[in-house]
């Protein structure tokens, strides 16, 4: 399945909806769908990964670029609503620890 963006914006904080799954083919499109966020989020940047079935190092490789480059510009970086296949790629490489994140906005 491709993966499948949304954005909506409320109140400062910006929402990026991914859907299908984050691989390597896949996780550019990501990656520039949050650098262009990071600017129009004056308060947060959500992610919301409810929807991924599958994400591979090639995409934990892609949230991590975008905590650094959320943290640079002082916005916050929120994953929310990890999908079970996401929490358990993100707790095994103990990234969990790292990552605000939250069930829902």
């Amino acid at each position: 399945m491709a993966m499948e963006l949304s954005n909506a914006e409320k109140d400062g904080k910006y929402t990026i909806a991914v859907k299908g799954e984050i691989d390597l083919y896949s996780s550019p499109d990501l990656r520039s769908a949050i650098t262009k966020a990071i600017p129009s989020a004056s308060a947060a940047l959500h992610i919301d990964l409810s929807g991924v079935e599958y994400m591979d190092s090639s995409g934990v490789a892609t949230l991590v670029e975008g905590l650094r480059a959320s943290m640079e510009k002082s916005v916050a970086f929120v994953l929310l609503a990890p999908a079970p296949p996401v929490l358990k790629v993100l707790q095994l490489s103990r990234l969990d620890t790292v990552f605000t994140i939250k069930d829902r906005a």
